[in-house]
């Protein structure tokens, strides 16, 4: 059976961005996208989204520029599908004994319409290819795409802007320390004993200004603590704000401060766990880039 050109283009265009959906679709430690059906849906979405990436280039080959609408089409829908995961990752959170925290929800929501429209754009080099080289040359475009993107689409991590070491955890009176920092004020000799017991104390310490600002933002530090006690487990039950991990910040250094309560207490499980920890997009800061630079050696009170 013979295929026309222009089904071919579709055909290689949809094939290799179903493929590049698949390639980023990992459920991973955090268990997310769930099995069977979170996979589905997104999956789903791959397709269509592949599809309308291969349609496009016949569409402008044909001179049918009206039908290139509906990419605008599809781009509110992909935008639902921010707010789809947003909303459910919202709910979901409530319950956890260590929260995502917004900051984290929106990054994870943020990927998951972003990489749609990679979708689209692998889907569409391939489709073009196709036109101009052959089936082949689709095939090749498409992966060569998703071998760029596989490489450079993950952000920064902890270890990029900070060193992370273990901190000595202890109590000077009533408040709980982490080296010289500050945690909480615990009350009852019973929790103190258990957070001896079971506790870790671990040290951000940032390399330089930008790493001192990003650290400051509340999100990245309740996306670390949440990523820490979702490998390790956490010592904890509803009902007992005493025994929640906190982190706290040296206003002077700009060091930051974890209290951690894992099942698996192991410092340096912990320590690998925190500089794996993603950077989000929506607490990076460089103001080093600025047009007037902080001293590298100032601390965040400006002294």
């Amino acid at each position: 059976m013979q295929i026309d050109q222009y089904t071919r283009m579709i055909i290689v265009g949809t094939i290799l961005g179903v493929f590049s959906r698949l390639y980023m679709l990992r459920t991973d430690y955090r268990y997310y996208p769930t099995y069977p059906h979170g996979r589905v849906i997104h999956i789903a979405l791959g397709v269509i989204a592949s599809g309308l990436g291969a349609v496009a280039v016949p569409s402008l080959l044909k001179k049918d520029y009206t039908a290139i609408t509906f990419l605008t089409l599809a781009a509110s829908q992909f935008r639902e599908v921010r707010n789809m995961e947003r909303q459910m990752l919202s709910n979901v959170d409530q319950m956890e004994l260590v929260p995502r925290g917004v900051t984290y929800i929106e990054g994870i929501a943020m990927v998951f319409e972003g990489r749609n429209y990679l979708v689209i754009f692998t889907s569409f080099l391939s489709s073009l290819f196709t036109y101009l080289l052959h089936w082949w040359g689709g095939i090749l475009a498409g992966v060569i795409t998703i071998f760029v993107l596989s490489r450079y689409m993950s952000g920064k991590t902890v270890q990029d802007f900070a060193k992370v070491r273990e901190g000595k955890l202890y109590f000077k009176g009533p408040y709980l320390m982490v080296d010289d920092i500050v945690i909480m004020n615990i009350g009852l000799k019973d929790t103190r004993e258990r957070i001896l017991k079971h506790g870790i104390g671990i040290v951000v310490e940032p390399n330089n200004p930008n790493g001192r600002t990003s650290f400051a933002h509340l999100g990245q530090r309740q996306s670390i603590l949440h990523d820490v006690s979702t490998i390790l487990g956490v010592y904890r039950d509803s009902g007992e704000p005493s025994l929640v991990p906190l982190a706290k910040r040296d206003l002077e250094t700009g060091n930051v401060g974890f209290f951690l309560l894992p099942l698996d207490k192991d410092p340096k499980k912990a320590i690998e766990i925190i500089k794996k920890s993603p950077m989000l997009e929506s607490s990076l800061r460089k103001p080093l880039q600025a047009d007037v630079k902080p001293d590298r050696h100032m601390d965040p009170a400006g002294r």
